[in-house]
């Protein structure tokens, strides 16, 4: 844990889209028809955004990840499509999906992982490469919500590994690791204990990435501008501030305050600017430059994303997992994403965006921006839902029906986040959500397969 005082730069160090890797399965479904499938990449890019990334995104994923420009915009496309992809197939496999994840490499080489043999037909049919594997996700996923509840900061950070098929605890002290799953009844076969020098903290220190300080002294970074009705503001991270914790802005002139934060537990969020402050779809890229934020599409495993924060700017690096728990001297927080995103002290809260899906903000992690660093995102949806706000995008509305198409109507709403497995009915017709993403105008269900799966 990194503190520092009065005037004293604090940062973060620096995973659907939905959470391929930290979801639990949804019941088992049948296969849906071809034309229900997801996308194909550039269908599932442009719907998503990934289609048209800025310069300064391209530039960063370019410097950090060692791409040419036409990599990097072939690498956004196709994790948009693998990301759409793989949602449909975890519907499809059900309580035997084990997790999914991108190669990484510019042709965005999707695997899902399975516990029965008979799935990698399909799974291949569907252009995936399939792995049979021991242990399925929600088996993982529950022996690791049994270790939270009995960490301690010496086995400070626990998370599903779905390429190894394997929960893994990172002990501090030597023995910490086995002395945690002992105390919390978890298999051993479950578990891979691997030693670390590294102690994540939060960092303390209305444009994503921007500065703002607390009370005229500690710093933190801007994670994106959002709306609750009529009042304007922003997401950010509950360890730098308290409900009613005043705020200044990049100028030192008097922002807002602290609507409502919670830490530990999670690490979110969000604070009500006054009327001198317009949130703006953006957050701060490059040089300065303006990056649009047209959706909040978790990305899977191995995805790019890049973080901005007031201290280092703009830097890229890759998912590692989802739904990650980390034990902080304050308490646990559960739900974040690892990542390889260099951060240091003040990029606290800042903004994690792949493409121009909004990501998530900077909650801790370990390492530096000269030395690299391991990082974790507390994602932006929940931080939505809890508080009830509203991202700002770019996006504009949408085609309306067209020839013969049903008009609008049903329990699909803008402006609400939706969860994979979510069911709702629009224009007559049942369709289920594939990624998880706060729904917005021009984003209806028959407009994004991306999205929705017609059930």
């Amino acid at each position: 844990m990194l503190r520092r005082h009065a005037r004293t730069a604090c940062t973060v160090l620096a995973a659907a889209g939905l959470a391929l890797a930290g979801l639990q399965a949804g019941s088992a479904t049948a296969a849906p028809h071809d034309k229900d499938r997801a996308p194909t990449a550039r269908t599932a890019a442009d719907a998503l955004g990934a289609a048209s990334a800025q310069p300064g995104l391209l530039r960063a994923m370019q410097r950090d990840l060692g791409l040419t420009r036409a990599q990097a915009e072939n690498r956004l496309a196709n994790e948009a499509e693998a990301g759409a992809k793989a949602a449909g197939l975890r519907l499809d496999l059900g309580g035997a999906f084990a997790g999914a994840w991108v190669d990484g490499a510019e042709s965005g080489t999707l695997t899902v992982a399975t516990t029965r043999a008979a799935d990698a037909t399909a799974i291949r049919a569907a252009g995936a490469r399939a792995e049979v594997v021991a242990h399925g996700l929600t088996a993982l996923e529950r022996a690791k919500e049994a270790l939270d509840r009995a960490a301690t900061a010496e086995a400070p950070v626990r998370y599903v590994d779905v390429r190894a098929n394997v929960l893994v605890v990172e002990e501090a002290r030597a023995g910490a690791g086995a002395r945690l799953v002992a105390a919390a009844g978890v298999p051993r076969a479950l578990v891979k204990v691997v030693r670390t020098a590294e102690a994540p903290r939060p960092l303390y220190d209305l444009r994503g990435g921007d500065a703002y300080y607390m009370n005229g002294s500690g710093r933190c970074s801007v994670g994106f501008p959002v709306t609750k009705g009529t009042t304007q503001g922003f997401a950010t991270a509950g360890h730098c501030g308290r409900a009613g914790t005043s705020t200044s802005g990049f100028n030192q002139v008097a922002q807002g305050s602290f609507q409502a934060s919670v830490f530990p537990g999670n690490d979110m969020a969000w604070v009500a600017t006054n009327a001198n402050w317009t949130a703006t779809p953006y957050v701060k890229g490059s040089g300065g430059a303006n990056v649009q934020v047209t959706g909040s599409v978790l990305q899977p495993v191995g995805s790019s994303v890049c973080r901005s924060g007031s201290t280092t700017g703009w830097h890229c690096g890759t998912v590692q997992q989802h739904n990650t728990s980390v034990t902080y001297p304050e308490g646990t927080i559960s739900g974040v994403t690892r990542t390889t995103v260099c951060a240091e002290p003040g990029d606290s809260g800042g903004s994690y965006i792949s493409g121009s899906q909004a990501q998530g903000v900077t909650s801790g992690g370990s390492g530096n921006c000269s030395g690299g660093g391991t990082t974790f995102f507390q994602p932006l949806n929940p931080i939505l839902q809890n508080y009830g706000l509203t991202l700002r995008t770019t996006t504009g509305p949408g085609p309306g029906p067209g020839p013969g198409e049903p008009e609008p109507g049903g329990t699909w709403a803008a402006g609400k986040v939706y969860k994979a497995g979510d069911t709702v009915t629009h224009g007559g017709a049942a369709y289920r959500c594939l990624q998880g993403h706060q729904a917005q105008t021009g984003w209806e269900p028959s407009n994004v397969p991306a999205l929705w799966q017609r059930v």
